[in-house]
């Protein structure tokens, strides 16, 4: 049976079942918050437990390394939207230790896409469309510096009001302990620098 088939399976059961009802909210968070974090799977539940969240408490956007790459991305966008649409207040960018983006070289990424069949001509449509693949592709080398860098571009957005705070943290997934890196409520003061290593 393939990974689909059984989550379709599963998934008639749940809703036959009413397991949904335990669920429902609305569409409005109720801690007025959205935070950004990472796609890795050990957050997909340590990560509102850490925090406390329940279905419909924050808004939660996950992309590769919590990554707020360009102030007109979808990731802006979907920030903006929840201020003006959904009544955020607060804004968090939540980055982790043992992160996959940290040291992620773009030309190992692309080596992979060869493996996999996507040829030079394909890869060459990126870049003579202007895209620069050692930008686009990379990753950082420390999750403080990328969440600090991450909250200063949603600080200095045109469209973000003064009154939403922008707070930067890091987050172990293994314990789900919290590291405040900028206290958004003190206008982005940084708590805890770079590492030593």
């Amino acid at each position: 049976m393939s990974i689909i088939s059984s989550i379709l399976d599963y998934n008639k059961m749940f809703v036959d079942q009413n397991k949904y009802k335990e669920f429902q909210t609305t569409k409005y968070p109720d801690k007025k918050i959205v935070i950004i974090t990472c796609m890795d799977t050990r957050l997909l539940e340590l990560l509102p437990k850490a925090l406390g969240l329940k279905n419909g408490d924050a808004k939660i956007i996950k992309n590769a390394g919590a990554i707020v790459s360009h102030p007109f991305g979808s990731i802006m966008r979907s920030i903006l939207v929840a201020i003006y649409e959904l009544k955020v207040e607060e804004v968090c960018v939540i980055g982790h230790h043992g992160c996959g983006m940290v040291g992620l070289q773009y030309s190992s990424l692309l080596d992979a896409a060869k493996q996999k069949k996507v040829s030079q001509e394909q890869i060459d449509v990126l870049t003579n469309s202007g895209i620069e693949l050692s930008k686009w592709l990379s990753g950082f080398q420390c999750v403080e510096e990328s969440v600090t860098n991450s909250v200063r571009l949603i600080e200095n957005h045109p469209l973000l009001p003064e009154s939403i705070a922008v707070h930067g943290m890091v987050i172990h997934p293994e314990t789900g302990k919290l590291d405040r890196i900028i206290d958004g409520y003190s206008k982005g003061e940084i708590h805890i620098q770079k590492k030593e290593r």
